[in-house]
């Protein structure tokens, strides 16, 4: 669970910005959003699957403009 303490002399604003941030660096939405819904295994590894042929081809992609 993110925490953030108000400190001497700070804003709410300032606070609220801190908050977010630290939300975001410890991606506690993220996983709030993947756990929503029920995902069966084969569906986990199928997507998996798609991730790893999507950042395989883009690795490819990356290294071929390096080339020339």
């Amino acid at each position: 669970m993110a925490q953030v303490t108000l400190k001497p002399g700070e804003s709410q604003d300032s606070l609220l910005r801190r908050f977010r941030k630290k939300v975001t660096r410890e991606r506690i939405l993220s996983d709030v959003k993947k756990k929503r819904f029920f995902v069966k295994k084969s569906e986990k590894r199928r997507r998996a699957l798609r991730k790893a042929v999507r950042k395989e081809k883009e690795r490819l992609r990356h290294e071929r403009r390096r080339r020339y």
